[in-house]
């Protein structure tokens, strides 16, 4: 995708939104910066990383509600809510378009998948067989996918907050693959997630959230990499130190 046809090119605060800055959500560091910098989103697929509490989902909900999306989850008609529990970041941020802008848009969030499925069973559509029907007969993961694989694709504008959540290694790799296919189709893609594998994908541009706010960083330099690396390299270092087990040294 050439930089400037991507449907998404900033994301700001609204000039006329009154925000509380002492409120939970907007005192979030990453949140914060965005309140007051607003943020690029490049083209192509965009990771954004960052421990719990980091402010991962809150601003991903809130960059799909800025374009109209659902918060729970579906495309720019979808009307599907259990609780209402986002912050009100959506109606503070404003969506600085590009020459992309108007294209497919659909929002993903592992955390809301059975209200969506539900949704799309009720709602079936207007021409041809309904195809997510049998979506609550699947596992997490198979359903994910399949979701996945029908709505998104071609140009336009997707979101997605912890897809790896349901998958299996083997399903990651094929998200990574299928992250990968929808670059190549044009499609401009946000995703948030704690996988070093899918933020491993060549050419992604991953931006680190925390205490910082918001930053720029390279795959080899995320503490999810690290960390999971030490881990696999001496699990009975981590295992002692969380479960209690005796030091290795220990003469009892």
């Amino acid at each position: 995708m050439r930089d400037s046809s991507r449907p998404v090119r900033r994301v700001e605060r609204d000039p006329a939104a009154t925000v509380d800055r002492k409120a939970w959500w907007a005192s979030i560091p990453a949140v914060a910066a965005v309140l007051e910098h607003g943020l690029n989103v490049p083209a192509g697929v965009t990771f954004l990383v960052g421990e719990n509490g980091s402010g991962k989902s809150t601003l991903i909900e809130g960059l799909a509600g800025a374009y109209g999306l659902n918060a729970e989850g579906g495309s720019r008609g979808a009307r599907h809510q259990t609780r209402a529990s986002e912050s009100p970041l959506a109606g503070a941020l404003r969506v600085i378009r590009g020459a992309g802008g108007g294209g497919h848009a659909y929002f993903l969030r592992a955390e809301t998948m059975h209200g969506l499925y539900t949704y799309l069973e009720q709602n079936p559509p207007m021409r041809g067989p309904n195809l997510d029907a049998e979506l609550h007969q699947k596992s997490h993961g198979e359903g994910f996918l399949d979701v996945l694989g029908r709505k998104f694709g071609g140009p336009g504008f997707y979101l997605m907050d912890e897809p790896e959540a349901p998958l299996s290694f083997v399903s990651t790799l094929g998200m990574l693959g299928r992250l990968d296919g929808l670059r190549a189709e044009g499609a401009q893609v946000v995703v948030a997630t704690h996988s070093p594998l899918l933020t491993a994908l060549p050419g992604a541009t991953i931006l680190e959230l925390g205490s910082h706010g918001i930053r720029k960083a390279t795959w080899e330099e995320l503490d999810i990499v690290g960390n999971w690396r030490r881990f696999l390299d001496s699990p009975d270092t981590f295992l002692r130190s969380v479960l209690g087990y005796p030091q290795a040294n220990s003469r009892d």
